[in-house]
């Protein structure tokens, strides 16, 4: 499957989905003005892709390689919110599936509001994550 890149602007993160690397991230601020134009080709590839990981036809995730998507926003309006619920809850499938996946919600560590948002995210989609306070 080809890799999706998707270059950082002012408003929205950067995005990397490559299953060869084997590096799912997104990065950075997330408040599109056009949050669908943004985030809808990305649910696209990650329903495609768990589509293929589902049928055996790519990487083969196990406990000592689980999919990892690191997340790592400064900001996230609403919008991007309901968005990451969307792919977070597509990715399930595949946890739902058998195949190991790991979300790590990475915060600067002085920033309690967005680690309190990412623990809301993994509530309402019922999966643990990861949380990694940074040093900023």
């Amino acid at each position: 499957m080809e890799r999706l890149y998707l270059k950082p602007t002012e408003l929205s993160p950067e995005i990397i989905l490559s299953p060869h690397e084997n590096i799912f991230k997104i990065t950075g601020r997330s408040s599109p003005e056009d949050v669908r134009t943004l985030y809808y080709p990305v649910l696209d590839w990650i329903k495609a892709f768990i589509e293929i990981v589902l049928e055996g036809n790519s990487l083969h995730f196990s406990t000592e390689n689980p999919f990892v998507l690191k997340l790592e926003f400064t900001y996230f309006n609403s919008s991007s919110a309901k968005f990451l619920y969307d792919i977070i809850m597509e990715l399930k499938k595949l946890l739902l599936a058998g195949t190991p996946v790991k979300v790590q919600w990475i915060y600067d560590e002085e920033d309690i509001d967005l680690k309190e948002a990412g623990m809301d995210i993994a509530i309402l989609c019922e999966m643990d994550f990861i949380y990694i306070g940074r040093k900023h």
